[in-house]
């Protein structure tokens, strides 16, 4: 929680944060501009034109770039970076083996704990489920006389 300047009471974090006065706003913009050092650039005026060739467009087709004048060659993989690999595989899959054998063993634990909980109230619930019985069994079928 945290505690609102207003009144002695704390906010949440759901609580919208009181609005600041624009005045503030506008020292914080004037500081990150002396920040940014942008004291000198105005900014752009709506009447400034643009020419509108020095825009790109989207149907304007773009040139690659000329290919390098050398000739790449197809070397194999060095041994080195081919055992790097296998090991690096081997890690994944002892950890990946690691994995999914903790997970079986968190799942057998909770599955004994759910059985010891099961097994701990099934007096209470046949004790609950033979009172229910009883109570509808009167109400269905009249004592005898």
């Amino acid at each position: 929680m945290i505690p609102n300047e207003s009144n002695s009471k704390f906010r949440t974090m759901d609580t919208p944060k009181p609005p600041q006065k624009p005045t503030h706003l506008l020292d914080d913009l004037e500081s990150i501009r002396e920040l940014l050092g942008d004291e000198n650039l105005d900014p752009p005026l709506l009447t400034d034109s643009i020419d509108p060739d020095t825009i790109p467009l989207l149907s304007d087709i773009v040139t690659p770039p000329p290919a390098p004048s050398y000739a790449p060659t197809t070397e194999p993989v060095p041994a080195p970076q081919a055992t790097s690999l296998r090991s690096s595989i081997q890690q994944t899959l002892t950890r990946d083996s690691e994995l999914n054998r903790l997970d079986n063993e968190l799942r057998a634990a909770a599955e004994l704990i759910l059985q010891d909980v099961i097994d701990d109230f099934v007096p209470q619930i046949e004790a609950e489920l033979k009172r229910r019985l009883q109570a509808r069994l009167t109400r269905l079928l009249p004592p005898r006389k």
